[in-house]
C-alpha cells in the first residue's frame, strides 16, 4: 500500500428547485464550475434534480437520461467523480437511484434499499437489494441514500470498505438523528463516513438543515460548518489513516459472522 494514498472529496450543500430539473443542473453547473480546486469526488445531495418528491410519473428520466448524460459531462470537465441520486425509471418500475459516474464516461447504479415509508416512498418506488462497491482512486467507497443510514446492518463493513457514503434529504425535525448515526456508523465500522444533506424548504414545506460531515474511523468530526448555510467544502482523506487504525485496534476482526436472508 502507498502510504500516501488520498482522496479529496467536495460536498455540496444547497437548497434546490423543486421539481425542477433543468434549473437544478444549471445550478449545480455553476457550483462545479466555480469550484477553486481540483478534486477527486463531487457529491451531490440525494434527489438533487427534483427535491424528495412523490411525483415520479411525471419526473422521472430513463437510466441514461439527461441527468446521467450531465453527470458525465460534469465528469469529464473536471476529472472527478460525479455522484448523487436522482429519480429513474426502468421496465415499469420507478427508483430512487445513485450514480457514481467516472471521469471516463464510466458509470456504476445503486437502488436505494430503504424507501422511507414515513412518506409513502415504498408506494411509489421500488426497492433496490444489492449494494454498490466503488473502487476508486485506491479507496474502496461504499454509497447509500438518506434512510439508509438508520438500518446499521446494511450499511455493515463486510467487504472492507474505506468510505461509507450517504446522500440525502434528512428533514430538520429529525438532524439529531442524522449527526449521531453518521458518527455511529464512522465508528463502527472503522471506515471515513461522509453525510452529504440538503437545506431550505421543499414544495410540501419540509424544513432542512443541512449538517452535512465527514467522520473519521474514530468518529472524530472533520468539517466545521454553519447549520442552514449552503456551503461548497472539501475534505481530504487519508487511506494511511483507514488502515493504521484498523491494524492497531483490530475492531472489525471481531465482528459478528451472519448473512442477511
Amino acid at each position: 500500500m502507498n502510504k500516501k494514498e488520498t482522496l479529496s472529496v467536495t460536498l455540496i450543500q444547497t437548497s434546490l428547485h423543486w421539481e425542477d430539473a433543468r434549473a437544478n443542473r444549471s445550478m449545480f453547473s455553476e457550483t462545479i464550475e466555480a469550484l477553486s480546486e481540483a478534486t477527486d469526488l463531487i457529491v451531490l445531495p440525494e434527489m438533487f434534480t427534483t427535491g424528495f418528491s412523490m411525483k415520479a410519473k411525471t419526473l422521472a428520466e430513463p437510466n441514461n437520461g439527461e441527468t446521467l448524460e450531465w453527470m458525465q459531462q460534469q465528469a469529464k470537465n473536471t476529472g472527478a467523480a460525479v455522484t448523487g441520486s436522482v429519480i429513474v425509471s426502468e421496465n415499469g418500475n420507478y427508483f430512487n437511484r445513485l450514480f457514481f459516474v467516472l471521469p471516463n464516461g464510466d458509470y456504476e447504479t445503486y437502488d436505494k434499499k430503504h424507501t422511507f415509508t414515513l412518506a409513502n416512498e415504498h408506494r411509489t418506488y421500488t426497492a433496490g437489494g444489492k449494494r454498490l462497491i466503488v473502487d476508486y482512486k485506491g479507496f474502496r467507497i461504499c454509497p447509500l441514500i438518506c434512510y439508509d443510514l438508520r438500518f446499521p446492518v446494511w450499511a455493515r463493513n463486510t467487504e472492507d470498505y474505506d468510505v461509507l457514503l450517504f446522500v440525502a434529504n434528512w428533514p430538520a425535525k429529525r438532524i439529531a438523528a442524522w449527526d449521531a448515526l453518521l458518527k455511529a456508523r464512522a465508528i463502527e465500522n472503522m471506515a471515513y463516513c461522509i453525510g452529504v444533506n440538503r437545506v431550505g424548504e421543499d414544495g410540501n414545506g419540509h424544513a432542512y438543515t443541512g449538517h452535512s460531515g465527514v467522520y473519521d474511523v474514530l468518529g472524530a468530526s472533520m468539517l466545521e460548518t454553519e447549520p442552514e448555510k449552503a456551503f461548497v467544502a472539501t475534505v481530504i482523506l487519508e487511506k494511511e489513516h483507514v488502515q493504521k487504525h484498523r491494524e492497531h485496534l483490530q475492531f472489525l476482526q471481531d465482528r459478528d459472522h451472519f448473512t442477511l436472508t
